[in-house]
């Protein structure tokens, strides 16, 4: 594994300030990684330019600079997958200011840039993918649909996560709008204890309630007489039934007295 060792002491001081300026100040669409143990592995992100077929992708890729750097140029991959003409299938990155073109004046802000524009615009004339490079002369429609493809497969931009407010424990138990104020969320939270408190009391108390509602009271003594008083006036009582004819003792006198006057006339 390359550390810092590799490379001259004047190297690491010029990249060290530049490191902490990208880190600061980074380019527009690129964040640079920055790690203190090892300049000669650089990571960056970056975003997928606008009206591209590479838009709300987010592609890493590295540079690796040699012992001999800034000689020599950095050699260039794109660690997320992607299709583009002038990015090979193991990702390497085929561009001028990498290779023909390159100067040892040029700093890592510069080669960042130049790689992110060659996603606006390829350049087919030299590609290292070929089927892309081929795709993009002859039909636009169907590169950008593949390069779309590989994007949202691959390098598709995390959506940030939407917090939604937690059911508490007291909005739950009062019965609390998860929606509502924090200040009604806090009173609720103030009655929990409470509350916790009468249902526990309910539960002790209600197997004695419920005996007591369902236990058959005494009559009081003047139950029958409150009763009678309470029905309403103008309403005949019925004379409870009795069983068997009853005898006919006034017939039977009436009879007596008719025959002891009768008597006496003669």
């Amino acid at each position: 594994m390359a550390t810092n060792e590799n490379l001259p002491p004047n190297v690491i001081r010029q990249l060290a300030k530049e490191l902490k300026h990208l880190d600061e100040s980074p380019p527009e669409g690129i964040k640079v990684t920055v790690n203190d143990d090892d300049f000669s592995t650089i990571f960056a992100d970056i975003e997928g330019p606008a009206g591209t077929p590479y838009e709300n992708g987010i592609f890493r890729m590295k540079l690796l600079l040699s012992h001999d750097f800034p000689q020599s140029p950095p050699k260039g991959y794109f660690v997320t997958k992607i299709f583009h003409p002038n990015i090979a299938t193991n990702g390497e990155i085929c561009v001028n200011t990498l290779k023909k073109d390159w100067n040892p004046s040029l700093g890592l802000r510069h080669v960042l840039i130049v790689v992110r524009c060659l996603l606006i615009e390829p350049f087919p004339e030299s590609a290292l993918n070929e089927q892309a490079g081929k795709m993009l002369l002859e039909n636009y429609q169907e590169y950008a649909r593949h390069a779309s493809l590989y994007t949202g497969i691959h390098a598709l931009k995390p959506k940030p996560k939407v917090k939604t407010p937690a059911m508490s424990e007291s909005t739950t138990a009062l019965n609390v709008d998860p929606g509502s104020s924090p200040a009604a969320a806090a009173v609720a939270a103030a009655q929990l204890p409470a509350a916790k408190a009468a249902q526990q009391t309910g539960a002790a108390a209600g197997p004695e309630q419920n005996g007591a509602d369902n236990a058959t009271l005494p009559a009081a003594p003047g139950a029958a007489a409150v009763d009678e008083a309470a029905e309403p006036a103008g309403v005949e009582k019925k004379a409870p039934a009795v069983s068997g004819k009853p005898k006919p003792l006034m017939d039977n006198k009436k009879k007596a007295d008719a025959r002891k006057k009768s008597l006496k006339r003669l």
